[in-house]
């Protein structure tokens, strides 16, 4: 075949292979359903908890003040310290005061002297009215001397107690252990001479520490009606466990023991005030600060899936649902506390549903999915 001939041929068969090609329908392919996991939720007890927060606050802090008059002589520790109960931290000139019991001391003496004096005296009159030598107002008048000097010893005994005690008052030292603030006032200023008593510093008590918060109205007749079913009172709630966090620290890493609960509720805020005693030897918390509070309640079988499952819109929370036929539904639900990286469903979800787990994003409600079953715990 000559080159112009076979060129011709083809031609021929490309224009007959294009006009078969022409003749033939164009058909459209459906995509495959996207890809997603799904997992059943996990059934296990779960503690629950009522979740609060709260502030830590000092179970003891008292400002030390000058119980006498005079100049400050010696400051006896240093701003912010530690110190034990006992420590010694101000010294008001004691010498006045010393001075005061010297004389007590002596009024004591006389006194004593005199009551001896007088009770002989008594005495004396009392064996010659005995022996009808003296007369009854003779004996009166000895037992009348008699009990004037037993008040006045007893009165001089008082001064002197007294005196002892202002005499104390010059070493002003720790009620308890605790830290104690900056001083007020300095060495040689006249302290205690108003009517007003005359602040020196203020020592604060570290351990153990309070922390108080407030349940409110419906926890606490959740509470009460657990309590009821387990034949309980509210007295039955003291030394029951909480845990405190930091607004820092991940968790409750702080562990106490609940040792009061308030008899009524605030009718303002409708909150019942509770408080919690936590050690607090390396004194982590300190007065004042924000915590968050949990105290658990009971434990009883929950239905629980990853936290990443969960979306949420103007309805409020949900999770992505397949169902038996393939399609994704939307399911309202009611999350409840989180344990680890599971979230607790309170309602509207039911142990077999298989809820997306991953691939999220390609889940359209209404839509069919290629669903892969995982275990929740894997796929979290």
């Amino acid at each position: 075949m000559s080159p112009a001939a076979f060129a011709r041929a083809t031609l021929l068969f490309a224009t007959a292979a294009a006009a078969a090609a022409c003749g033939q329908n164009n058909q459209y392919a459906a995509p495959p359903p996207p890809k997603v996991t799904v997992a059943t939720p996990v059934e296990q007890d779960v503690t629950r908890y009522f979740d609060a927060t709260g502030n830590t606050a000092a179970v003891n802090s008292v400002d030390l003040v000058a119980r006498v008059q005079g100049f400050v002589q010696a400051i006896s520790y240093t701003d912010g310290d530690f110190v034990k109960k006992g420590t010694p931290l101000f010294t008001i000139e004691p010498e006045p005061y010393k001075l005061k019991v010297d004389a007590a001391k002596s009024s004591v003496i006389s006194a004593q002297a005199t009551l001896t004096q007088a009770q002989a005296e008594f005495q004396r009159q009392a064996d010659l009215i005995t022996r009808q030598v003296s007369t009854q107002a003779n004996y009166d008048k000895a037992l009348a001397q008699r009990d004037s000097a037993q008040a006045d010893l007893q009165s001089a005994q008082a001064n002197e107690q007294q005196a002892e005690i202002n005499l104390s008052y010059t070493d002003v030292t720790a009620p308890f252990a605790g830290v104690v603030t900056a001083r007020q006032v300095s060495v040689g200023q006249l302290v205690g001479a108003g009517s007003t008593p005359t602040v020196l510093a203020t020592i604060v008590q570290l351990d153990p520490i309070w922390v108080n918060f407030n349940a409110s109205e419906r926890d606490v007749l959740q509470v009460r009606a657990t309590l009821a079913s387990r034949g309980e009172t509210v007295a039955d709630l003291l030394g029951m466990p909480i845990e405190v966090g930091l607004q820092n620290e991940s968790g409750y890493p702080h562990r106490g023991k609940l040792d009061y609960v308030a008899p009524n509720v605030n009718p303002s805020t409708g909150t019942l005030a509770a408080r919690a005693s936590l050690d607090n030897g390396d004194r982590t918390l300190l007065p004042g600060y924000f915590v968050r509070v949990r105290v658990p309640a009971r434990t009883r079988p929950a239905l629980l899936v990853p936290d990443v499952a969960l979306g949420s819109d103007q309805g409020g929370r949900y999770v992505l649902v397949v169902n038996k036929d393939s399609v994704v539904e939307q399911r309202e639900v009611e999350p409840g506390q989180l344990v680890g990286d599971l979230r607790v469903i309170e309602s509207g979800l039911a142990k077999d549903d298989r809820v997306v787990v991953g691939g999220i994003m390609r889940a359209i409600p209404g839509e069919k999915v290629d669903a892969e079953q995982r275990s929740a715990s894997a796929a979290n």
